[in-house]
């Protein structure tokens, strides 16, 4: 069997160094679609009144982990059929700083046994130079074909939003070279950005990666609810659904459960396909 639980869950990987400054920010910032209205300048512009980062800022130093699965013992899987299946997100510390030196060390922490293929998740604790843990992430990475191994099939997603007209709605267009800014956070997946290899995937064109996505939808909480401030986003966690086309409009739909829970889920305006399910966020007190 390509992936051999016994050896793979709970393996740790490589450490990830990453060092970052304000552009670094900044690029990440305007490639999830910052910087149109006034009151998010803050996180494009570094003097007035100094730069802020993005809560989802923090899955830019883990991401790295999600090829290294590919040099896990235990883990021989084609890489042509990995797809990033759900997100979480915590940031553990605030303010993030604009720029630092952050070390991630990620380990298998599950495998769940989806029937069509395997679910495997990866946790990684980003921690600063202080020793503090800035991000805890955790990826959710989907392996077709790699089901029916008889393991656990794991938790449902949960998060359903309710029957209900949603609380809040937020449309964010996306540009038509949004993918190809976004990229340069550090996604060079070439799905993203060139025609025949999207051609070869599937699609008519290339489509936006589903973190760019995520982006979008949690700049729609992060102004709708915690008036721009990142130090009252807590956490998030999405499953990706289906894809969206750069140039197309992200609505968020977002109902608040209460007690610093909002529920939410992102489609496209233009073919009314949810790319986010079973998403929430919960905000800091």
């Amino acid at each position: 069997m390509p992936i051999d639980t016994a050896k793979a869950i709970g393996a740790q990987m490589p450490a990830l160094a990453f060092q970052y400054e304000p552009k670094d920010v900044m690029l990440y910032a305007l490639g999830v679609g910052a910087g149109v209205e006034p009151d998010e300048l803050k996180f494009v512009y570094e003097n007035d009144p100094g730069l802020s980062v993005l809560p989802t800022f923090g899955v830019i130093p883990p991401f790295p982990a999600l090829m290294g699965l590919l040099g896990v013992e235990g883990i021989e899987i084609n890489p042509m059929m990995i797809l990033h299946g759900e997100q979480y997100l915590e940031i553990r510390k605030h303010p993030v700083p604009p720029s630092g030196k952050l070390v991630t060390t990620p380990k298998v922490a599950n495998i769940f046994d989806k029937g069509k293929g395997a679910l495997i998740e990866l946790e990684a604790e980003s921690v600063d130079e202080s020793g503090e843990v800035v991000y805890f992430t955790r990826f959710g990475v989907f392996v077709r074909g790699e089901g029916g191994f008889g393991g656990e099939k794991g938790p449902s997603a949960g998060n359903e939003p309710p029957d209900r007209e949603p609380d809040r709605v937020v449309k964010l267009k996306t540009l038509p070279q949004q993918a190809l800014i976004y990229r340069l956070s550090g996604d060079y997946n070439p799905l993203h950005a060139d025609p025949n290899f999207a051609s070869m995937a599937g699609f008519d064109r290339p489509i936006l990666h589903g973190l760019c996505t995520f982006g979008f939808a949690c700049r729609a909480v992060l102004r709708e609810y915690c008036d721009n401030d990142p130090a009252g986003f807590r956490s998030v966690k999405v499953r990706f659904s289906r894809h969206v086309f750069p140039g197309e409009t992200v609505i968020t739909e977002i109902w608040d459960e209460g007690d610093g829970k909002l529920l939410f889920q992102a489609k496209t305006e233009e073919r009314g396909e949810v790319a986010i399910s079973n998403a929430a966020v919960e905000l800091n007190g």
